[in-house]
């Protein structure tokens, strides 16, 4: 039997859902619901279903970003949406990051049904393609997929958006609709680079191009770029550029001295 998680903001959907479908005929039962879209993320890494039924146009959630999320942590799962978002090239992107239909709101019976199976259909396929390649490591070959580019790209965005603040990877995370983990590895294999290294990268270019103005003291400059501690700054600082800030900010005024003369 197929694990099956129900996600809308609205209870008669997901009560309609719920009762209405002949979840055992089709090699299913459900195991949660949630009505809300954190509350689903939390229930997802609880159970880890097989398919999740999800709304996507949910208070307080990016629907794309979730969609994302789930489907590079968990890349077997089978995903369908009912919404009553209905701009075709949202849709379009859902399917591009892996969700198996997009549904409109209010669908019939027949076409959620018709999306059960389609779903228990290729969770079906991927168990034959699993027992054919035991050798082959199927989460580390989605690493590079659409789904998990698009989480990195929009973490990459909340931390240049961010930097000034206590950032943490925790937060980065929750952002992203993934756990600390996955986001860490995705970074890792997509920029080479774990989350602090990420973080001071962008740090420190802000602090160069502060640095170039001359009223501004490196003490504020590190503050204003997010660095709390004065020597932690000063050592990321030499480490990433190989001089202090003090014989970086030199370098510029000796530079604009030389261009001023010529």
């Amino acid at each position: 039997m197929y694990k099956v998680v129900i996600i809308d903001d609205e209870p008669i959907i997901v009560e309609g859902i719920s009762r209405m479908m002949s979840w055992e005929q089709l090699d299913c039962r459900i195991i949660a619901t949630a009505y809300d879209g954190i509350e689903g993320a939390e229930i997802i890494r609880k159970h880890k279903p097989n398919i999740v039924f999800t709304d996507i146009a949910m208070p307080d959630v990016d629907g794309l970003t979730m969609i994302a999320g789930l489907k590079s942590e968990y890349p077997d799962m089978e995903i369908s949406i009912l919404t009553g978002f209905r701009k075709f090239e949202y849709a379009q992107r859902a399917v591009n990051l892996g969700v198996t239909r997009f549904l409109l709101k209010p669908s019939s019976l027949d076409e959620i049904e018709e999306s059960i199976r389609t779903m228990v259909n290729n969770l079906k396929a991927k168990n034959i393609l699993s027992e054919c390649e035991n050798n082959q490591n199927l989460e580390d070959s989605s690493t590079d997929n659409e789904a998990s580019n698009f989480i990195v790209n929009n973490a990459m965005k909340y931390i240049e958006q961010n930097y000034a603040h206590k950032v943490t990877l925790s937060e980065v995370a929750e952002k992203t609709y993934v756990s600390q983990w996955h986001l860490s590895k995705l970074m890792n294999r997509n920029m080479g680079q774990n989350f602090s290294e990420i973080l001071n990268n962008i740090r420190i270019k802000e602090a160069q191009k502060l640095l170039k103005n001359p009223s501004l003291r490196i003490g504020d400059i590190a503050e204003m770029v997010g660095f709390v501690d004065m020597t932690h700054f000063s050592r990321v600082f030499k480490k990433n550029i190989g001089v202090s800030a003090n014989e970086y900010r030199n370098t510029i005024s000796s530079k604009n001295i030389d261009i001023r003369m010529k």
